[in-house]
């Protein structure tokens, strides 16, 4: 089967022997005691199975299977329904989404995650390691889970931290190549697409933090509220990457207009020296038989010397003014 953990807790302990999935109904359990099923992949039988004996609503269920849910709290009777969605970075500028379902009762928790690489093992054991904590219920289960998934985030965008810092570098020493522009656009998509993916987890954690819902206890907020603060220090970070992406093109394309700038202004000012000896040489080379400075003694020299000076005086002119 799928089922990852299956263990029943009494007073925040694990019991001695796992709690088995088969699909009967449960009986009543003592005070201070729930069980915590975890399931990874599952397929119909099996989600049919932890259903019946966790008298769970079959449109939870259904949903739980869908790996495309965005996320959301349900109420279903005494019972909460929470999606909430991971994301990793497996290889280049790609991220990879997945889904954990959360079916959250009085006595009672089930995990369902889809297409999440991230495993809850780590995550058990440290609870386990607390008793104290792990004795709260069910409730505090549920918050950690979602406080594992949101810290999740933090490597996802410190890596496209990196990826944006060095696209930003290399806009500022010279124009992006296409293939650069084209990357940039890429990480643009995926960022609308975390955007899109991830932001509705800012009011999943809210209704939690805020609002009176079955399963939870009011004192249990306090630690959705933790999660909130998270969830959104982590959209803030992302809004940040979109605008440095953003603005990473628009300053690539400032420094280029004023790179093509200082070459127009440069052939500009070549042109016009050039301009000198190129307006000289056309007059004197008109065959007109009556042009008295084709007879002079000194008059070659004296045109290479116009020359010269009207191009160097045009030539410092230039350089003081920086076009050259």
């Amino acid at each position: 089967m799928a089922i990852i953990a299956s263990r029943r807790y009494q007073d925040g302990k694990p019991s001695e022997h796992s709690q088995p999935v088969t699909g009967e109904p449960r009986g009543d359990l003592p005070p201070h005691c729930f069980d915590w099923i975890g399931l990874a992949d599952p397929s119909t039988e099996e989600m049919e199975l932890v259903r019946r004996q966790f008298c769970l609503h079959p449109l939870a269920v259904e949903d739980a299977l869908s790996p495309s849910q965005m996320p959301k709290v349900d109420i279903y009777g005494q019972q909460l329904f929470i999606v909430a969605r991971t994301v990793t970075s497996p290889e280049g500028d790609n991220l990879s989404y997945g889904q954990t379902a959360i079916f959250l009762g009085r006595d009672f928790v089930v995990t369902v995650r889809m297409g999440s690489t991230r495993d809850h093992g780590t995550l058990r054991q440290r609870l386990e390691g607390n008793a104290e904590r792990l004795a709260e219920g069910p409730d505090y289960v549920a918050h950690a889970i979602l406080d594992f998934i949101v810290d999740g985030y933090q490597p996802v965008l410190d890596k496209l931290d990196g990826v944006v810092q060095s696209l930003e570098e290399r806009a500022i020493d010279s124009f992006p190549e296409p293939s650069t522009i084209r990357r940039i656009f890429r990480i643009r998509r995926q960022f609308r697409k975390f955007t899109l993916t991830i932001g509705p987890m800012i009011e999943v954690c809210e209704r939690l933090a805020t609002t009176e819902l079955p399963a939870i206890d009011p004192g249990a907020r306090v630690w959705f509220r933790d999660v909130l603060d998270h969830v959104r220090r982590a959209m803030g970070h992302m809004a940040l990457l979109r605008e440095t992406l953003a603005s990473t093109v628009e300053t690539a394309a400032l420094l280029e207009q004023h790179r093509q700038g200082d070459m127009t202004r440069q052939l500009a000012a070549w042109a016009a020296i050039l301009a000198v000896p190129t307006a000289i040489a056309g007059i004197y080379g008109m065959n007109f038989e009556y042009m008295p400075e084709l007879h002079h003694k000194w008059g070659y020299p004296l045109v290479w010397a116009a020359i010269l000076t009207i191009c160097g005086g045009l030539f410092l002119r230039f350089r003081k003014i920086g076009w050259l």
